[in-house]
């Protein structure tokens, strides 16, 4: 099964790291405290139960949302910002129905250039941080400059097999410099 995905232009390879341009999209997110792993499943289920019908439409009724990949997060203060992105056919944040719980936020993300770095493996916080420091380091030894938080993205159901799972760690960052 393929889910839609934020789209992008790929303007720059530097070995595996990728510089891409994202265009904008709408997301439901949440924000939640914890662990680094445990903060993505409580937030989770939360953004699930938003997209599986836990939501009110204009007639008052819920509405079941297609997924969409990846599930995101990062860092914000004390807490972790969790996103869903929504499907394209909800243009913009009005068109969504409104969610049930009021710690479920839809939000509109800019057009916004991000570094990326593609693995497989286990969603572990060892993980995205040893592929965050590649990142990192690939970064700064071609003059890329960085200016934001980390995101993890997961882009598959956790019944995948670890060794088949596609994951990224991205990081916003200025215009790239010329190759």
């Amino acid at each position: 099964m393929t889910y839609e995905s934020p789209v992008y232009e790929v303007e720059r390879r530097i070995g595996e790291i990728e510089i891409r341009r994202y265009q904008p999209y709408v997301v439901a997110e949440t924000r939640v405290r914890g662990s680094m792993e445990g903060a993505g499943n409580g937030a989770f289920r939360r953004l699930a139960g938003y997209i599986f019908g836990g939501n009110r439409t204009a007639d008052g009724d819920g509405a079941k949302i297609s997924m969409t990949t990846p599930v995101t997060q990062e860092r914000v203060g004390d807490e972790f910002r969790v996103r869903f992105m929504m499907p394209s056919a909800y243009g913009d944040v009005e068109s969504l129905p409104t969610p049930n719980d009021d710690r479920v936020r839809l939000a509109r993300v800019d057009e916004q250039l991000l570094a990326a770095i593609r693995y497989s493996g286990r969603w572990s916080q060892s993980g995205f941080e040893h592929q965050l420091e590649l990142l990192r380091r690939g970064l700064e030894a071609h003059g890329v400059v960085v200016h934001g938080e980390p995101i993890w993205a997961r882009y598959d159901p956790p019944w995948k097999p670890w060794f088949l799972r596609h994951n990224e760690v991205l990081i916003p960052v200025e215009a790239a410099p010329a190759a």
